[in-house]
């Protein structure tokens, strides 16, 4: 069993019903960022049935929270690669914690210091 970090657009696919990254869940031990919960949990287009259901699958993850080292690397990330603030901290969390990023983000893949497993479909 492998350790993933999850993109918040993953999250978002799984929640669509995706199959593929379910099983794919399923085989790995997954994280998200605290920025990633964020993200899902303010959503304005979730009914209170998805909003229940963000939720209970918020908890099958391990939550990688803000840490210091983790605002570094945003910074590092950002003067960089000039990303986005949620993109930024997302990769700064898979470099701290030295964990593979999973994301269907293609321009993720520019980013040298951390792995990245791209999801097609």
């Amino acid at each position: 069993m492998a350790l993933i970090l999850s993109d918040t657009n993953i999250i978002i696919y799984l929640l669509d019903g995706d199959k593929a990254i379910a099983e794919f869940f399923d085989q790995n031990s997954v994280y998200i960022s605290f920025i990633t919960e964020l993200e899902l949990l303010s959503a304005k287009k979730y009914s209170k049935e998805q909003d229940d259901e963000v939720n209970e699958i918020i908890k099958k993850f391990t939550l990688c929270d803000y840490t210091k080292f983790i605002k570094s690397a945003c910074i590092y990330f950002r003067r960089k690669y000039s990303l986005k603030l949620p993109d930024a901290i997302i990769a700064a969390t898979a470099l701290v914690y030295e964990i593979p990023l999973f994301t269907a983000d293609k321009h993720l893949s520019k980013i040298t210091e951390i792995k990245i497993s791209l999801y097609t479909f």
